[in-house]
């Protein structure tokens, strides 16, 4: 699913968590917070940022200082602490997604908050509160945005957890429960089964009574999708997705594939799915999917879904109810969060440059340098 332009609940437990703050940490990050003139008798704050000029590969991501200004009605302005890495922040960088130059990447993160817009109420300096999703600016040390996509952070949830599942952990709450409802006794088949958001899905969905097929690169990852909940894990390095899946299900096929892999996978995931099944593409990280033509769906009456996560959180009822579930699960230990890789902010370009090669699984952090 895409996160931005894009981006189904709880298992059969919890209710969702009253959402309270947390608490603040003893310590922040210390970021270098300068005074420049904008303009006579107007100063703004100036904080390190990544910044895209041009689109193109990981060496375009410039770790600058960007002024970040004061909140306005409604807005709050954030220290962030953890910032969460999803392939999204890809697609922006490469131009996949439109966004005007020169923009901060980014889509979650978690942090304290140092300054409120005039007339705010509900929020407060040192309040802690994750967000994910737009607008679209988390790769900085400090970051404003509206106070109505900020959820307080509960106590129980630590900072890194919060921001590796925030966005990840909603996505496979929208995808599981809202745009294919799994149910016990389903089958699906989950792609890159041991990236961010596949390892959550493999997770929610065998806690659901689904069966859970993955597909990973090599033996190191299936032993992760394996230990995240998949009954069968197909390594498609070795072996042909379609034949494993159809020897799995008895010649019948899958309920609903989630891929976010795109051009590489889309035509086996069509064709591992049983009669009204349903493809939900939600990614395209080895390019844009080739166009699908109807014909092809209507030989098993199959149905194809691009969700969006923003379409889905677009209120704040919609975004509190979505948050509360992940953190509900997070807090049962139905979802388990693997933080596998963290990278100083000033090294996203490398972080990036990791995600593309396939040579990261789990979750990716960016942790704000300290400039003191």
């Amino acid at each position: 699913m895409t996160y931005g332009p894009v981006l189904h609940g709880l298992c059969h437990s919890p209710s969702p968590l009253t959402l309270s703050p947390s608490p603040r940490p003893a310590s922040l990050p210390s970021t270098t917070t300068v005074r420049c003139s904008k303009s006579k008798g107007e100063e703004m704050p100036v904080v390190k940022a990544i910044r895209v000029h041009e689109l193109g590969g990981p060496e375009v991501l410039r770790w600058e200082q960007v002024e970040v200004g004061e909140p306005k009605d409604g807005e709050i302005r954030i220290k962030n602490t953890a910032i969460g890495v999803n392939f999204i922040d890809v697609y922006f960088r490469e131009g996949v997604y439109s966004a005007p130059l020169p923009f901060v990447p980014g889509m979650e993160a978690v942090g304290v908050v140092t300054a409120v817009g005039p007339g705010l109420t509900g929020r407060k300096v040192g309040d802690v509160v994750a967000y994910a999703g737009n607008p679209m600016g988390s790769y900085a040390q400090e970051h404003i945005i509206p106070a109505s996509v900020a959820v307080p952070l509960p106590p129980s949830i630590d900072h890194n957890t919060a921001a590796a599942i925030m966005l990840k952990g909603m996505t496979a709450h929208v995808l599981l429960r809202r745009v294919f409802k799994v149910q016990s006794g389903d089958c699906v088949l989950v792609h890159a089964a041991a990236g961010g958001v596949g390892s959550l899905l493999c997770q929610w969905a065998n806690a659901l009574g689904a069966t859970v097929i993955g597909t990973v690169s090599n033996e190191e990852k299936a032993a992760q999708a394996a230990e995240d909940g998949c009954h069968h894990v197909i390594i498609y390095t070795k072996e042909d997705v379609v034949t494993k899946v159809k020897e799995f299900t008895a010649g019948k096929g899958v309920n609903v594939v989630y891929d976010s892999v795109g051009k590489d996978t889309y035509k086996a995931s069509v064709e591992c799915l049983a009669g009204r099944g349903m493809l939900v593409s939600f990614g395209q990280s080895s390019g844009r999917p080739d166009p699908i033509p109807l014909s092809d769906l209507a030989t098993k009456s199959l149905f194809v879904t691009r969700p969006s996560l923003m379409h889905y959180t677009a209120t704040r009822d919609e975004l509190l109810e979505s948050a509360g579930e992940v953190f509900a699960n997070v807090g049962s230990g139905v979802l388990r969060i693997r933080v596998n890789h963290t990278y100083p902010l000033s090294q996203a370009a490398r972080a990036h440059a990791d995600l593309q090669a396939r040579k990261t699984s789990g979750s990716i952090l960016l942790i704000p340098d300290d400039d003191a």
